[in-house]
């Protein structure tokens, strides 16, 4: 249940706090004063778009902030995305700057709009002043059904199992047209395959050959460039290890002298040791290298074919091992995709499972359509439809991402009349009527704690809008109703009643609101009723409303 509202600089409003209670609440007031903006700043504090048209002129920033009670399912909801505050509540807040920049909070955590919105649709559901409008359009009846019904993720199975099925089958039908170029391709592509295949690079291969080669092809400077530093180090006449053990044998002795050269002596000792390890290295390298021309010549022969290769592919060498990947998996799926046997079986699958998932579908919506025409056709008994049918045309069609059927709302406004399609017999305070009757039913069949009917009574008036009243007044006997409306039939039913008016402040308009005591509520029922001039014959019919 919707408990508190603060809306801060929000179209025409400047600062507004309003609090609910449970039961039919109403707002009323002038045409323009701002009462849809209430629902409109509601919508956005849900997750609605908006941008920066919505901050008053003048203002930084828009913010609303919206503080409700929580359903269980809400409350599973905002544990499992770690929005749980322990007092069992939630604070949904948006706030959009003067830039169309846009923040959304849920208990003060840091949220996305789309959280807001998943949130949003388990606490309200808004019933706009132009849902009657909608119901003109096909998809619109289609998509009331199927919610009405508990039967929107059926529906949205239907239409991934279709759109799975008609990839395939263009698949398939692109095949038979584009034969003969497909099978160019994967003779292409085969031939490719066998080169990389023939080939056979190895991830590295390029760089290790590299090395190889450089070794090889220097094989001779390489032997000749250690065997002189070999020589220079222990193995000339007078070589380099030799001096330097002779002259730190002398310093030694001349250590013992004089301490002074004792420096000395501790750099030259580390220095014999490294020379020694030095030879030792010399050695083993020149015991492993050697001068192989074969190896070399194959060598060369291996860095030409993968360098040949390479640029015929258009790749580097380094880049082969993943080419040969890539190509081998397009013949891959080339190759399924060209056995026509196999992609025509595939696609009858995909088209039975289609098939039962839109025939479930069907019969869903049989169910569904049934109930719901008989439970319209009530309701329009009482909307002064005395005799009127409803019911929901389920008419077969070709296969389609929707199902198997067209669903068609259907009306006949008077007894012995058929039903014809509602765009073509409903007159605008018929539509207005029916579509408050359907509005009305599905929210009683809903779970969601708070319904918001914005103006959905237009079009209609006298001893019909006095039903209408009631049958959101029992509405809310279950659940928080919030209307918005201009009649005072429907008005002098609200448990609560809000005033909506605005005022001039500094050249600008502000909308503002308050809550109406039973006095007040008598002025306002009674300027709905006798409009400018209020006399005391209206205000006495509105009393009469009142006490009704």
């Amino acid at each position: 249940m919707l408990r508190t509202l603060s809306i801060r600089d929000f179209v025409i409003v400047d600062a507004i706090e309003l609090e609910f209670a449970p039961g039919f609440s109403v707002f009323t007031g002038e045409t323009g004063a701002g009462k849809s903006i209430l629902i409109d700043a509601l919508a956005l504090a849900l997750g609605g778009r908006g941008d920066a048209s919505v901050v008053r002129e003048g203002a930084a920033k828009a913010d609303i902030t919206a503080d409700f009670s929580v359903s269980d399912e809400a409350a599973a909801w905002l544990e499992a995305h770690e929005f749980a505050d322990e007092d069992g509540a939630v604070l949904l807040r948006r706030v959009i700057d003067n830039a169309g920049r846009s923040k959304a909070f849920i208990n003060g955590i840091a949220a996305t709009a789309t959280q807001l919105r998943e949130l949003g649709e388990m606490l309200v559901d808004i019933h706009g002043q132009h849902a009657h409008q909608s119901l003109l359009k096909a998809d619109a009846q289609r998509q009331l059904l199927d919610s009405q019904a508990g039967l929107l993720d059926e529906a949205k199975a239907v239409a991934a199992a279709y759109k799975t099925w008609r990839a395939l089958a263009r698949q398939r039908e692109e095949f038979e047209i584009n034969a003969k170029n497909v099978l160019l391709e994967r003779e292409r592509l085969e031939w490719q395959v066998s080169e990389l295949e023939k080939l056979a690079v190895k991830p590295g291969e390029w760089s290790d050959i590299s090395n190889e080669h450089s070794r090889l092809s220097h094989a001779a400077s390489l032997i000749e460039g250690a065997q002189e530093a070999l020589s220079a180090i222990s193995e000339s006449e007078s070589p380099i290890l030799s001096q330097l053990s002779s002259l730190t044998l002398k310093l030694s002795k001349l250590t013992d002298v004089d301490a002074a050269l004792k420096p000395v002596m501790d750099a030259l000792e580390p220095a014999q040791i490294q020379l020694q390890e030095a030879v030792y290295a010399l050695n083993d390298y020149l015991d492993r290298v050697e001068l192989d021309p074969a190896r070399l010549q194959q060598v060369e022969g291996r860095l030409e074919a993968i360098h040949s290769t390479a640029r015929k592919f258009r790749v580097t060498p380094d880049e082969l091992p993943q080419e040969y990947i890539k190509l081998a998996e397009e013949l891959k799926q080339l190759a399924d995709a060209s056995d026509l046997d196999a992609l025509r079986a595939q696609e009858e699958k995909l088209k039975a499972a289609y098939t039962s998932a839109a025939q479930k579908l069907s019969r869903g919506r049989t169910k569904a359509a049934k109930a719901l025409s008989e439970a319209v056709t009530a309701a329009m008994q009482d909307l002064s439809m005395s005799g009127g049918r409803f019911s929901i045309g389920l008419e077969a069609c070709e296969p389609a991402a929707y199902g198997l059927e067209q669903v068609e709302f259907l009306v006949a406004g008077h007894a012995g009349v058929v039903p014809r399609p509602l765009a073509k017999v409903a007159s605008g305070g018929e539509l207005a009527r029916i579509a408050l009757a359907i509005s009305v039913i599905a929210s009683s069949s809903t779970a969601t704690p708070t319904l918001i009917f914005d103006e959905v009574d237009s079009g209609i008036g006298g001893g019909v809008a006095e039903v209408v009243g009631r049958l959101l007044k029992r509405l809310g006997q279950d659940r928080q109703v919030l209307c918005v409306t201009h009649l005072p039939q429907v008005a002098s039913q609200g448990n609560q009643h809000f005033q909506v008016s605005k005022r001039n402040d500094g050249g600008k308009t502000v909308s503002q609101i308050e809550a109406l005591d039973a006095k007040s509520r008598v002025e306002e029922i009674a300027r709905m009723l006798g409009g400018l001039e209020i006399t005391a014959t209206t205000r006495k019919h509105a009393r009469e409303l009142l006490a009704l």
